[in-house]
């Protein structure tokens, strides 16, 4: 049992268990038909050894009704036992109580004391009484009291013991499990072949899979010749493969966009000091340089912060921690916020909608307040800056909108990517590293929302939709989110 249960475990060739597997069950199914006919076949066998006993004690209820019969009992009584033919059955005729007027067994088989049928009736096979025998041999035997004319009632038992019967059976028992074992084997053989053959596609993927590395993630596996059952597999690994590229090239992109990042914030500490320590310098000097390089260093503090925030945001804890929160309270928070800051530019700030909106309350403010610090920097003087919230039973969706210039339409697909800036000049700006709307997007992802930007006529609408909780309840953790 435990070498069967090693050659069926997951460590083992996935051909050999199926053939292993199909070899048991045809074992079973075939064992379990030879059990159903031996059944049969003993049933049928039982059924006509009853018979003949049956037959017997009605051939001699017609003997005994001649008188010459008691004659021919006593003067040749191995008349009847040639007629009974072998050493293994039993006959015994006589009156109830007396010594037997005919005995004849020739084995000395051994027949206990049995309750004897009436032959008024017709006799069944039901009468006839089944005994353990001698070595596990059964034996049948048939008691009966018959009219026999002059002689009076006589008790008739007979019996024989059904060698025959049990060898029978024993050989198509043995015949049945050798031929299931044969057919098992043979199942197993050709079963094992077919299998190999039938899993050459597989292999074949799997060796197109194994020259699919970094350099060529453009490759995808072939389902042309694939059978039906593995093209949901094939679909599967090339829409991973899919991502995977997708999100190599991303990872890519960021790991350039960051070196670049870094690399201008770190030259100019770097330069600055440099020519700062050639010579002795007044202490107005140094202290321009000091202030130039807290600039420097908290544009990179920034960047780190928002790039650990990227990397630390854990959908699962987004998940737990959001809550029903009141639209009106998360807008005034934002708006008060904002209204120095948007003041210092001429910007004034206007906030409509009420609520409830379930959504993690940090990531939600935190979204909003990168729309609104993106609006506030970008916006033209003197305009107005429209944050609105809109409820439905499907959601909320909030809005900023701001007025400045135009963003052109073939920017507008990739605002939301790692740093990137319409105006590479930006770049050069203390205050933004290109990570704002990157985690708003990532913020919309982990909700189940989703996140649109548009910009027509001087007018940029920066939209935010969050699913109400039956729908969020209803999704699963999110994937990307357009």
């Amino acid at each position: 049992m435990n070498v069967l249960a090693r050659m069926l475990s997951n460590r083992q060739s996935l051909t050999l268990r199926l053939a292993i597997l199909f070899a048991l069950l045809a074992f079973v199914a075939l064992t379990s038909l030879g059990i159903a006919l031996y059944r049969g076949l003993e049933r049928e066998l039982i059924r006509r050894d009853d018979a003949a006993l049956v037959y017997r004690v009605e051939q001699l209820r017609s003997f005994l009704s001649d008188s010459s019969t008691l004659e021919l009992i006593r003067t040749k009584p191995t008349l009847f036992e040639n007629m009974l033919g072998n050493r293994e059955s039993v006959l015994a005729v006589g009156v109830a109580g007396q010594p037997p007027l005919l005995l004849i067994n020739p084995g000395q088989l051994q027949v206990p004391a049995l309750p004897p049928v009436e032959t008024e009736r017709s006799l069944e096979l039901v009468d006839v009484h089944h005994l353990p025998g001698i070595d596990g041999i059964p034996m049948s035997a048939l008691a009966a009291t018959i009219d026999a004319g002059e002689l009076g009632r006589l008790q008739v038992i007979t019996g024989r013991l059904m060698s025959e019967r049990t060898t029978v059976l024993a050989n198509y028992r043995l015949t049945v499990l050798v031929l299931a074992g044969i057919a098992a084997l043979v199942l197993a053989v050709f079963g094992y072949v077919l299998l190999h053959r039938g899993l050459r596609p597989l292999h074949r993927l799997a060796r197109h899979a194994q020259k699919i590395g970094v350099g060529n993630l453009s490759q995808r596996l072939d389902e042309g010749n694939a059978p039906l059952e593995l093209r949901p597999v094939i679909d599967a690994f090339n829409t991973m493969l899919e991502r995977l590229s997708k999100g190599f090239t991303q990872l890519s992109q960021v790991s350039t966009d960051m070196a670049h990042e870094l690399r201008t914030p770190i030259n100019n500490l770097l330069g600055e000091t440099q020519v700062a320590l050639q010579q002795n310098r007044s202490v107005e000097h140094y202290q321009q340089l000091l202030a130039s390089n807290v600039e420097e260093l908290e544009r990179l503090a920034r960047m780190l912060d928002n790039m650990l925030f990227l990397a630390r945001t854990d959908p699962s804890a987004a998940l737990l921690q959001r809550q029903s929160l009141d639209v009106g309270d998360e807008i005034d928070r934002v708006v008060s916020y904002f209204e120095g800051p948007a003041a210092d530019v001429g910007i004034s700030i206007r906030a409509e909608g009420v609520g409830r909106v379930w959504a993690d309350p940090m990531l939600l403010r935190r979204a909003l307040a990168n729309l609104c610090a993106n609006a506030i920097k970008y916006g033209a003087p003197d305009s107005e800056l429209l944050i609105r919230a809109e409820c439905s039973d499907v959601g909320v969706s909030f809005a900023v909108i701001n007025q400045g210039d135009t963003i052109a339409a073939e920017h507008l697909p990739r605002l939301f990517e790692r740093f990137f800036r319409v105006d590479a000049s930006r770049g050069r700006s203390a205050q933004s590293n290109g990570l704002g709307l990157s985690i708003v997007a990532t913020i919309m992802q982990l909700h189940q929302g989703r996140y649109e930007v548009s910009s027509v006529d001087g007018v940029t609408r920066f939209e935010l939709f969050f699913p109400a909780q039956v729908m969020v309840e209803a999704a699963e953790i999110p994937g990307e989110v357009s």
